[in-house]
């Protein structure tokens, strides 16, 4: 096998895709960087995909378009790309089965398992710290082996404690580093994963 291929969805400012390339750059990932897919043509994602020379694929919602019928052709897109793996990186769209039955998805999420699913998760974790009933969120990577929201096998997790001295900027700092160290991490790992399943393939056959 070539190295694994990884298409990474991301819809807003892509500091995990850019962690993602980098590690990628340095050789901690073994795996290529096929294509950013952005549902948002202005995000700084597809900017920092073309810096590093990857596919920037805009892919905007039409006018009153069904979320069933903007994933087919997402899944069109995907398709064409033929990713090992898909990665969400800061994607704000619920994907359907169109799309995770077809591929290898996992998700990057700023909170623990079963905890603050859905969008603003370190805003939303922050409040709760500020009201008296929190004093510590995390970050987990999962599968997307279904519909439902920031939910699946969990693949890796760690805690973010809220310190003394932390304000809602320095904790959300904290929670972005655990987040590029850990996707990083993960995606590294299901790429020697694929390669090392193919290889023993190779030897099996």
């Amino acid at each position: 096998m070539t190295r694994p291929r990884l298409v990474v969805l991301a819809s807003g400012n892509g500091s995990n895709l850019q962690a993602l390339i980098d590690a990628v750059d340095e050789g901690h990932i073994n795996g290529q960087i096929v294509a950013v897919v952005s549902d948002r043509p202005e995000s700084r994602a597809l900017t920092r995909a073309t810096d590093a020379g990857i596919l920037a694929a805009p892919l905007p919602i039409a006018e009153g378009e069904r979320r069933d019928d903007y994933d087919r052709r997402l899944a069109d897109l995907l398709s064409d790309l033929a990713p090992h793996l898909v990665v969400l990186a800061g994607w704000m769209r619920i994907l359907t089965d169109t799309v995770v039955e077809s591929f290898r998805v996992i998700n990057l999420h700023p909170a623990l398992p079963g905890e603050l699913p859905g969008t603003r998760a370190i805003e939303r974790a922050w409040a709760e710290h500020l009201a008296g009933g929190r004093d510590r969120s995390g970050v987990m990577v999962h599968e997307v082996p279904d519909v439902a929201v920031d939910a699946g096998p969990v693949l890796a997790v760690e805690e973010v404690a809220m310190v003394p001295g932390d304000d809602l900027d320095s904790f959300a700092t904290r929670v972005h580093a655990v987040e590029h160290r850990l996707l990083t991490r993960v995606v590294a790992e299901i790429c020697d994963d694929l390669l090392s399943h193919d290889h023993q393939e190779v030897i099996d056959a």
